[in-house]
């Protein structure tokens, strides 16, 4: 149980780690709407998100980033939950990379705000600027820079022609959760309702 303990710590960290350093070195370095050519099919380009995962807005941003603080706690919780029973290590894994996802847009929404100038068209943004930054706490934008524009749908086909066949431009912390969401889905559904019902109170299964 201690071995899986480390294994899953070291996991979120290298996520997190890894999603924080590329929303840094992107808002640091590149302006609003800029884009690198890395291939035809993949591009980093800069935008910014206020509200959920793949430029989505919903709501108030304060209600938002609550509530996935809220459903952060809960998968933090249940994580905990299937090391004490000692539950099969790879789900736990995949569970854990949901978490890790769910915490690195977290920092965004809070932090982001105090701690960053604000990017533009022109400008690019400063960390720690003089005087405070673009935005309250917990009204951070979100980075985002990962852009897969895989093909452009023939003009033949009727209501999308001419479009992009893959369009939202997201950030290391949604592919965390949307893989992992996936992987729930195909390999461990099993696993997931299993867990459920051994780790809810009865009373609680029953309603």
């Amino acid at each position: 149980m201690k071995n899986k303990k480390i294994v899953v710590i070291l996991l979120i960290i290298i996520l997190l780690v890894i999603d924080q350093v590329t929303k840094i070195l992107v808002k640091t370095n590149l302006t609003i709407g800029e884009t690198i050519n890395i291939f035809s099919w993949f591009k980093i380009y800069f935008i910014e998100n206020p509200g959920m995962a793949f430029g989505m807005s919903i709501g108030s941003k304060w209600l938002l980033t609550s509530f996935r603080i809220v459903v952060s706690v809960c998968v933090v919780w249940y994580i905990i939950k299937l090391l004490k029973i000692d539950y099969k290590l790879s789900y736990i894994l995949v569970i854990s990379t949901v978490f890790a996802g769910a915490v690195g847009n977290i920092i965004d929404c809070i932090f982001y705000g105090q701690i960053f100038s604000e990017s533009t068209t022109n400008c690019v943004a400063t960390i720690f600027p003089d005087g405070q930054g673009y935005a309250p706490i917990m009204m951070g934008k979100v980075v985002d820079m990962l852009y897969f524009p895989l093909f452009t749908i023939p003009q033949w086909v009727p209501w999308v022609g001419g479009e992009i066949f893959f369009s939202p431009v997201f950030n290391i912390a949604d592919s965390c959760i949307t893989v992992s969401m996936f992987l729930i889905l195909l390999f461990f559904r099993k696993e997931f309702n299993e867990t459920l019902e051994q780790l809810l109170p009865k009373k609680e299964k029953e309603s």
